[in-house]
């Protein structure tokens, strides 16, 4: 049975994921490491389960804010990254 064909968009999405697990990686200690790869394993679920996949304008803001924070996460000074609930009003 083939694999299903994958979008552009859902490769951008993939090599940004694999991206931030490199970067993660890289960081000094075996606790900065696991932080990192389950911030960003569990971000990544969330928004796979909140943002409708036809959302297209949305999902290119949303890769365009992570490659800022790669850039960020690939810098040497920096150590770890944190994560911020932030609700949302429906109104």
């Amino acid at each position: 049975m083939g694999a299903a064909k994958l979008s552009g968009m859902q490769k951008q999405v993939l090599s940004l994921y694999r991206g931030f697990l490199r970067a993660a990686r890289s960081k000094t200690t075996q606790e900065d490491r696991k932080r990192i790869e389950t911030i960003v394993s569990n971000e990544f679920r969330q928004k796979s389960k909140e943002v409708d996949r036809k959302n297209f304008q949305y999902i290119e803001y949303l890769l365009r804010l992570g490659t800022k924070q790669l850039d960020q996460l690939k810098s040497p000074d920096m150590v770890s990254i944190s994560s911020i609930k932030v609700a949302t009003s429906k109104t």
